[in-house]
């Protein structure tokens, strides 16, 4: 068996600044370990511009950022093993991974970082009545078939999901010669960010369906048509608003779930709501020494945010190892997500371990126009930040202050809300 300090799974972006950063904090003993043949994740076919502009202050493409870090790495020498596949974690962080190089091995680390990142719902998980023709791809599948296998999935598009994937491949589709014919969203409101709307689909014309869905698809050997019909406020299909489309793709981008079978299984507490590890204010998991970022912990919008998020993840990690977390009595307050607002990252915080400041991300469950973000500490309301517009497809987050929640002596509860005027 092997030791490391900090054994990090998966080399995506969030993997990648984890081992940035834990290196520059001063750690030298780290170990990637990445399932696919290269480190990079999901940005190696992500060959569209808009990422860095936080982390960079540029915009780039997906593989251009994925090789700025894969070049901080290579620069600092930190070890990594690709083409290995992690299958288990042990609660006291013993890691079994196999490769077909070294067989199956044992690594014992003093901190794991879990960095996974998230993979896509499945059509099965849809219940779309028909027959399981050829021609039905996830978008992401889609994207890696086009951008690096070089394959055109078809010629005639219909894309079901309006998540970020969807939107881009609708604008990739269109360049590449094909016709999307619309994009159906069983939801009131689209999943992904508001800029991609106006960049994929309204600068080329494609329609946006809100509160539509697929009922029927056609084709036994390859589809040949998919019926779609508007939904009701029960997302049940409305009889008399069917319309046929024809087409010899349907893309599937119906959301993303974070990939936790290796945290279920070494027992690490998950969410209910982001389907992630529920995480303190260090991102340390409740099991001790474990910390969790990027998509595996919520489904981000930006790369920049995981990387930053990582970044914390590589310091915090480092702090455990060298001994540096404090592990007094202190009460950890919980975080409270109500009216409007999903969840938040994280879900407790330990005010001694905290930084002078710390970002608390979250999601909504609606659209809101001209409301405010409210922060409370127990009953007293402590921020109130107007919004124009909050909605589902987009991350927010509000910044706590460790000076106010000391100030606060006894306080238990932080409550993250939406209210009107």
């Amino acid at each position: 068996m092997t030791a490391y300090d900090i054994v990090i799974i998966g080399g995506g972006p969030a993997g990648l600044s984890a081992a940035v950063s834990a290196y520059d904090s001063g750690c030298r003993s780290i170990l990637i370990l990445e399932r696919d043949a290269e480190l990079g994740g999901i940005l190696n076919q992500c060959i569209h511009s808009g990422f860095g502009l936080h982390t960079f202050k540029e915009e780039l493409t997906g593989p251009e950022y994925a090789a700025r870090y894969i070049g901080m790495v290579l620069e600092r020498g930190i070890e990594y093993k690709l083409n290995t596949m992690v299958m288990d974690i042990s609660p006291d962080r013993v890691v079994t991974a196999m490769n077909s190089e070294d067989g199956m091995f044992l690594i014992k680390a003093k901190a794991v970082i879990l960095a996974m990142g998230c993979r896509e719902r499945p059509r099965g998980a849809l219940n779309i009545p028909g027959y399981r023709p050829a021609g039905i791809f996830s978008a992401g599948t889609a994207q890696r078939l086009v951008n690096i296998e070089g394959y055109m999935v078809g010629k005639e598009v219909v894309i079901l999901g309006s998540g970020d994937i969807g939107l881009i491949m609708a604008r990739r589709m269109t360049l590449e010669g094909a016709k999307v014919k619309c994009v159906a969203e069983l939801m009131p409101y689209s999943g992904g960010l508001k800029r991609n709307i106006v960049q994929c689909l309204d600068d080329y014309g494609i329609p946006l369906l809100l509160s539509h869905t697929v009922v029927d698809i056609e084709g036994k050997e390859h589809i040949k048509a998919v019926t779609i019909a508007e939904v009701d406020e029960n997302r049940r299909p409305i009889e008399g608003t069917e319309r046929r489309y024809t087409c010899d793709a349907l893309l599937l981008s119906c959301g993303l779930v974070p990939e936790n079978e290796l945290s279920q299984s070494m027992g690490v507490g998950l969410s209910k709501v982001t389907n992630g590890p529920v995480v303190n204010e260090s991102l340390e998991t409740d099991i001790e020494g474990v910390f969790a970022c990027g998509n595996v912990l919520h489904v981000h919008d930006l790369v920049d945010f995981v990387s930053e998020e990582a970044k914390k993840a590589g310091e915090t990690a480092v702090k455990y190892v060298s001994g540096r977390i404090e592990r007094s009595d202190e009460t950890e307050i919980e975080l409270r997500a109500t009216f409007g607002v999903r969840y938040t990252v994280p879900s407790k915080i330990a005010v001694g371990r905290m930084d002078d400041t710390l970002t608390v991300r979250f999601r909504v469950g609606d659209v809101y126009k001209d409301s405010f973000v409210s922060v409370y500490f127990d009953d007293e309301r402590v921020i109130h930040q107007k919004k124009r517009v909050l909605a589902p497809g987009e991350m927010e987050q509000v910044v706590l202050k460790k000076a106010n929640l000391l100030s606060r002596e006894g306080l238990s509860t932080v409550t993250v809300r939406i209210e009107g005027e």
